[in-house]
């Protein structure tokens, strides 16, 4: 598997974001290694919070909890999805599959960092892996946190605004990554922020993995993911590992999916679900201080 790497210096001057990178080597599942990046704070000892991000974004959407949460006591571990942030970047769209995603985290947090007890903080792809590993890995959990995310299975239509998104990141002829996360936001972003989006991605050849995660959704009963995540569906609607479903009020692409997680999941029964207002699709970016409060008085209950 052909690859690329970052240079540092794209990360030379990150916003608010001043943690230092760790860094692993997993298999590529060709025979090779990737190197999977993650950013880590709060006590060593304490119980993880695994935030996953999704497309297209890093790490960095994070930055406005980590210390939130670190500072409740929480330790809290943000990795790069393959493709993304500081994380190796395959070359060809080809090289990302669903179910490639799902085993690259699973080794970085259960193989290499040994993670137990986890709270999962799952948005976007950040969920569509993050719920895999929850239903297939239900000894590793011990809380779910759902914010604009899903679990696709094909059996239901996507939106049309999801349809033209995947149209767009799929067929323009550059990536203009920081508009696409901006555009995801309802809250202004500055010039600085948007340049740290666009940081992992030097140019064109570094997007095989924003251009091909689109496509990795199921959206047809017979796609190649979609008996997984039928089986996984099913399992975490009876998984007692309580949920919080903290959707914003903004989000045209998964915001119908909020009242079906609260009804469906018996974890989610008994919990006051919050809404997060005025935030679109990337509610991170637009309250991620609040989202992280929310879940600060879940982890308390």
């Amino acid at each position: 598997m052909q690859t690329l790497r970052t240079p540092d210096d794209r990360f030379a001057e990150l916003p608010e974001f001043p943690y230092a990178p760790r860094y692993c080597d997993i298999s590529d599942d060709e025979g090779g290694t990737l190197r999977m990046a993650w950013v880590q704070d709060g006590p060593d000892d304490a119980d993880p919070v695994l935030m996953l991000h999704g497309e297209p974004s890093w790490s960095f959407l994070y930055r406005k909890m980590i210390p939130v949460l670190a500072g409740a006591g929480h330790r809290v571990v943000c990795p790069d999805l393959v493709g993304f942030g500081r994380s190796d970047k395959p070359t060809r769209r080809e090289d990302h599959t669903y179910a490639r995603h799902v085993e690259w985290v699973r080794s970085l947090v259960f193989d290499e960092l040994d993670l137990q007890r986890v709270t999962l903080v799952g948005q976007d792809w950040g969920g569509l892996i993050g719920l895999r590993l929850a239903a297939e890995h239900p000894d590793r959990f011990s809380r779910i946190v759902v914010a604009n995310t899903g679990l696709p299975t094909g059996d239901t239509p996507m939106p049309d605004i999801w349809w033209q998104f995947r149209n767009a990141i799929q067929g323009l002829p550059t990536l203009d990554i920081g508009r696409f996360v901006a555009a995801g936001c309802r809250r202004p972003m500055s010039d600085a922020v948007r340049a740290a989006y666009d940081a992992p991605f030097p140019d064109d050849s570094y997007c095989a993995g924003p251009r091909a995660m689109p496509g990795l959704v199921p959206t047809s009963p017979d796609d190649p993911a979609a008996p997984a995540n039928r089986a996984a569906w099913a399992k975490l609607c009876e998984s007692p590992t309580p949920m919080l479903v903290a959707f914003s009020d903004g989000d045209p692409i998964t915001g119908a999916m909020a009242p079906i997680f609260q009804r469906q999941m018996r974890g989610a029964q008994g919990i006051d679900h919050p809404v997060v207002n005025d935030a679109g699709h990337f509610l991170q970016e637009d309250a991620g201080e609040e989202l992280a409060g929310y879940i600060v008085e879940f982890l308390r209950c």
